[in-house]
């Protein structure tokens, strides 16, 4: 008899293995027209605007490539790029770790309201937030008096152009963070602070060991929009040449006064930051399927 049952489960077992795989068949003219739909997309709208920047970029020798990308303009709107991105990263980091840890493991009135302020950035456009900071610092604005008193300048300055950056990247710690953590739940947590561990402890030898790669990956993605933020710096920087211009502003300018060489030499040097970012989210993706695994 048991026999009997263990061969009828075997039989609805493979019966039921049967039915999905039927039931994800697909024609094959289905298969190729869907993946010939994707790599037309992504031939047409991703691969040739990257080929035509490095194209464009190298139309005139690799000389003139080079003398555009060590211009001292050039050269000041790389290093306004990367202290931007040093400055609001780790802001972002310290923000989006605690905001996640806060959601995820407490319970307090405004939890919804902080999560939809988390989200504001993704629904506000950038060239709005840096009118609203213009609005609050500059010199006719709610603070800008103080400002001027006191020679603190935040519009059309360093301080400014990192206020927006750290705005437009805010959520991209937190909302990598907040999903993995709500789905672990606090067992492991709870279990350490039951054994006596302190809540640094936790953090360190328990919560962050399990989100590290997440957290990795929130970082990546937070770089890279500060690195190309275009609107919302553009609003606050000024456009003051060889100051308060970043790597996009910059390259607006070029292209501008029709110096397209130049402009797609700077551009191919924001696509090959892009192109690095990828290659590093790619990995890391890679190694947390590995971890997963």
């Amino acid at each position: 008899m048991a026999a009997i049952t263990a061969n009828l489960y075997a039989q609805h077992d493979r019966a039921a293995l049967l039915e999905s795989r039927q039931a994800t068949r697909e024609a094959r003219w289905v298969k190729v027209t869907i993946l010939g739909t994707a790599l037309t997309f992504f031939a047409i709208f991703l691969l040739l605007p990257l080929a035509v920047v490095f194209a464009e970029a190298l139309a005139k020798g690799w000389h003139t490539y080079l003398d555009a990308l060590v211009e001292p303009d050039a050269l000041s709107a790389v290093k306004l790029t990367l202290l931007a991105a040093l400055i609001s990263v780790p802001l972002n980091l310290v923000f989006g770790v605690a905001a996640a840890w806060a959601i995820t493991r407490f319970d307090f009135r405004g939890k919804q309201l902080l999560i939809t302020l988390i989200d504001l950035p993704f629904s506000v456009s950038p060239v709005v937030a840096g009118l609203i900071y213009v609005l609050v610092f500059s010199s006719h604005g709610w603070i800008g008096p103080w400002l001027l008193e006191h020679d603190i300048k935040v519009i059309f300055a360093v301080p400014g152009i990192v206020l927006a950056t750290v705005f437009v990247t805010v959520p991209f710690v937190a909302r990598e963070l907040i999903p993995l953590l709500q789905a672990q739940g606090r067992e492991e947590e709870e279990a350490a602070v039951v054994l006596g561990a302190r809540g640094w402890q936790v953090f360190w030898h328990v919560t962050l060991p399990n989100v590290r790669w997440a957290l990795l990956y929130g970082v990546i993605l937070s770089n890279a929009r500060a690195m190309g933020e275009f609107g919302a710096v553009s609003v606050v920087s000024g456009h003051i040449r060889g100051e308060t211009n970043t790597l996009p502003l910059h390259v607006e300018i070029l292209y501008n006064e029709y110096q397209f060489a130049a402009a797609f030499a700077v551009a191919s040097l924001l696509a090959l930051l892009a192109l690095v970012t990828l290659a590093v989210k790619s990995w890391i993706e890679w190694r947390a399927a590995q971890a997963h695994d």
